[in-house]
């Protein structure tokens, strides 16, 4: 709803960031989020707020949502729908985390093989993607 709200009031585009929030157990931090459609699920993340920068925006929304730090944070990919820039990264937690806000449900570590129901297909192969740089050194190459 309030993802609607934003891109129907921005006559440009809208940018958000996202995380692959990636545990030394190999798992994926997943939110259940209150405004997403269907599953819920998703990585942590959100829109940036006016003249701040995306790294800034991805680390004031896990600290938001989960109240842990970011550490090896590294830009993974930026991806476009319509008007819509997503801006991914891939970090290590710092922390354990917690449900600090009340747009999460709740939070999970997950392995990429044992995903929440309607997670999508893209974010189960991103967090595949990372999880290969980051443990197996594994170059993608687009």
């Amino acid at each position: 709803m309030r993802r609607r709200i934003v891109r129907l009031t921005q006559t440009n585009f809208t940018v958000s960031v996202a995380a692959v929030v990636v545990n030394d157990d190999r798992k994926v931090l997943l939110l259940n989020h209150v405004l997403r459609p269907r599953s819920g699920w998703g990585f942590p993340g959100g829109f940036l707020d006016a003249g701040e920068s995306a790294s800034d925006a991805i680390k004031r929304e896990v600290k938001e949502e989960t109240g842990i730090g970011l550490s090896n944070l590294m830009l993974y990919r930026v991806l476009t729908n319509g008007t819509h820039v997503e801006i991914i990264f891939s970090a290590r937690p710092i922390g354990e985390p917690k449900v600090q806000s009340s747009e999460i449900y709740e939070l999970s570590w997950f392995d990429v093989d044992s995903f929440p129901d309607g997670t999508t297909i893209a974010q189960k192969m991103l967090s595949g993607e990372v999880l290969k740089v980051q443990f197996d050194n594994h170059r993608i190459d687009y």
